[in-house]
């Protein structure tokens, strides 16, 4: 959480970021899965952004972001 923190305050997000030290929303949310590097497997995050809109649903989901990506397709998410 301490990183979050700095993360945030270093960039003056206005938002909070979540944690999921136990990855318990990741596997409500099905991004926790099995993933392979150099031939060996293991679990692992996959990178995917929910927008929860202000009444707690899901209003968007970005799968498989990238981050060279990422903040382009957000702001369009959020903008459109």
């Amino acid at each position: 959480m301490a990183s979050h923190v700095k993360f945030r305050d270093r960039y003056g997000l206005k938002h909070r970021l979540l944690s999921d030290e136990g990855h318990t929303v990741a596997d409500a949310y099905g991004t926790w899965v099995e993933k392979s590097y150099m031939g060996k497997k293991y679990k692992g995050v996959e990178r995917t952004s929910f927008v929860i809109g202000p009444d707690g649903r899901v209003e968007h989901v970005l799968p498989r972001v990238k981050p060279v990506e990422h903040l382009g397709q957000l702001v369009d998410v959020l903008t459109g």
